[in-house]
């Protein structure tokens, strides 16, 4: 199968959530072998700050699918060309995978969008841990692990309305939420929150609302 990877990297560099890490290859060989090895567990406090993150668990996966809305995020070359609304859309797969599809609008009003693979990663002792592994690339590079990137659901509600999603190495950050337009406050929080986890919120990005907004 024919592969432009120039064409490719154009199409995921104007957009992704959580999920865009995936094509982040060089990112991921310098941390995928150090976030492997960091425990998770339930985020139900305030950890240190620097000290390795914890996942939510359990995430119904069944639950967390369908379309999230984009609320903030830290800034990343892979969506600095969506000057609009983002937004992300999860659907379960008959292997246990997740097909991802997300959207945004660009600076001209067009709608880009990139469609990959996210799968669960199992940790030992924490059945139904937050951690997925992402990819954007072909399928047919699915077997090698650089084209997968990380993606942690750090804090999630019980009503699976909100989503707190980041990298364990702290660069890549996005609040999502199943409404195109979240209060200030509910947003407050959770930037925040991922300030105490050591995330750097002072730089956060607001995304523009979608419609009803």
């Amino acid at each position: 199968m024919p592969f432009d990877d120039e064409a490719t990297s154009h199409r995921i560099g104007t957009l992704a959530l959580a999920f865009c890490v995936g094509s982040a290859a060089a990112l991921m060989a310098m941390h995928a072998t150090r976030a492997r090895a960091q425990p998770a567990g339930p985020a139900d406090g305030a950890p240190l700050m620097r000290a390795p993150l914890q996942v939510v668990a359990p995430v119904d996966f069944k639950r967390y699918a369908g379309l999230w809305h984009e609320q903030a995020r830290l800034p990343n070359r892979f969506q600095k060309e969506c000057a609009g609304p983002v937004t992300a859309e999860y659907t379960p797969l008959p292997n246990g995978h997740i097909q991802v599809r997300n959207r945004c609008v660009l600076e001209d009003g067009r709608i880009d969008e990139v469609v990959g693979e996210a799968r669960p990663v199992p940790v030992p002792g924490l059945p139904g841990a937050g951690r997925l592994e992402v990819r954007f690339a072909p399928s047919w590079l699915g077997w090698l692990p650089l084209v997968w990137g990380d993606y942690w659901v750090l804090k999630l509600d019980r009503e699976y309305q909100v989503a707190l999603v980041g990298t364990p190495d702290r660069k890549f950050l996005w609040v999502l939420s199943r409404v195109p337009h979240l209060s200030e406050g509910a947003l407050q929080a959770e930037l925040e929150y991922a300030r105490t986890l050591g995330f750097d919120v002072d730089r956060v990005v607001r995304s523009a609302p979608g419609a009803g907004g």
